[in-house]
C-alpha cells in the first residue's frame, strides 16, 4: 500500500503503509544509502504480528523526490513529521537505522516526541558519525571525505564497496546485487549530501532530550557505526536498554533477521 505525503515545501515523500488496521504502529526511517526496502524482513514479518508497519523513503532516495537540497537532519526531521500529521499517528514506535537513526533522534528533540511513545535506534549515527576533538569514537573524517569522492567520481563502485563492509553474515551474490540496486536508486547529489551531513552535524545535545523508552540495537562487528557509539546513545538516553547484537555488522536487522524481529516486537508489546 504506497503513497505519497506532501511535505508543504512541494516535496513529496513516498510511504509504504502495511496493515493499517494493526493495533500498534512501528514508522521505519531507513539508512543511507537504501530505502525503505532495507526492511523487507521486518515487512514480510510483523504485519502477520498484527502490526502496522509504515516504510518511508527518505528525500532523495528511493521513490522519494529528489530536490537539490534540504538533506540536514532538521529538514530530514521536519518530512518525518508531515508524514506523522499527514496520516495522524499517535503512540507509535519510531524506528531509525544508521542515519535514519540520526533522523529520528533529531526529530525526538527538535518535534518533542510527536507524536511517538518508543524509539528505536538500529546502529544509529549519533551522536557523531566522524571523530571529532574530544570525541574519539567514529570513523576519520577522511573515511567520509572518501564516500563523498567516490559518489562523484564513480557511484556504483562506492556502493559497492560499501556493501562489502554493510553486512557481517555471509550474504549471497544475488542478495548484494539487490542491496546494490537500492542504493542506485538515490540520486547521487542526495547520496553525497548526507554524508556531509554526518561531518556537517551532532547530536549530543539531542540525545539528552529523549525521554521515552528506548531500545538501542547495535551489531559489535559495526564496520560502519561503530558499536562505541551505541555505548554512547545507553549513556546519553536516560530511560534506555542497548541490546548488543554479537553476529552482526552494520545490518543487525538483516544479519540476525530472526533475533532482531524478537527483540522488536518484545520491546514494542512491553
Amino acid at each position: 500500500m504506497g503513497y505519497y505525503v506532501n511535505t508543504g515545501a512541494n516535496v513529496k515523500i513516498y510511504v509504504e503503509d502495511l496493515n493499517q488496521e494493526g493495533e500498534k504502529t512501528i514508522l521505519f526511517i531507513h539508512g543511507w544509502p537504501g530505502d525503505h526496502n532495507l526492511f523487507e524482513y521486518q515487512f514480510d514479518q510483523l504485519p502477520k504480528m498484527g502490526f502496522r508497519c509504515i516504510g518511508v523513503d527518505t528525500r532523495g532516495f528511493g521513490n522519494s523526490d529528489k530536490p537539490w537540497t534540504g538533506y540536514d537532519y532538521n529538514t530530514l526531521s521536519d518530512d518525518i513529521r508531515a508524514v506523522i500529521d499527514a496520516l495522524e499517528l499517535h503512540n507509535i514506535t519510531l524506528a531509525g537505522h544508521s542515519t535514519g537513526g540520526g533522523i529520528a533522534v533529531r526529530y525526538m528533540a527538535r518535534h518533542k516526541g510527536h507524536g511517538v511513545s518508543k524509539l528505536v535506534l538500529i546502529d544509529a549515527a549519533a551522536p557523531s558519525v566522524i571523530k571529532r576533538p574530544n570525541f574519539p569514537y567514529g570513523l576519520d573524517k577522511e573515511a567520509v571525505d572518501q564516500i563523498i569522492q567516490g559518489t562523484y567520481t564513480d557511484r556504483p563502485k562506492m556502493l559497492q564497496d560499501f556493501g562489502n563492509i554493510f553486512f557481517f553474515q555471509h550474504i549471497t551474490q544475488a542478495f548484494s546485487d539487490w542491496f546494490f540496486q537500492l542504493g542506485l536508486k538515490a540520486a547521487g547529489w542526495a547520496t553525497a549530501a548526507i554524508a556531509n551531513t554526518w561531518i556537517n552535524e551532532v547530536l549530543f545535545s539531542d540525545l539528552e532530550t529523549i525521554n521515552v523508552p528506548t531500545l538501542i540495537i547495535h551489531g559489535i562487528h559495526d564496520k560502519v557505526v561503530p558499536f562505541q557509539l551505541g555505548q554512547i546513545q545507553n549513556e546519553s538516553i536516560k530511560n534506555s536498554k542497548l541490546i548488543p547484537f554479537y553476529y552482526s555488522g552494520h545490518a543487525t536487522f538483516y544479519d540476525q533477521k530472526d533475533e532482531f524481529n524478537e527483540e522488536l516486537v518484545k520491546f514494542v508489546e512491553e
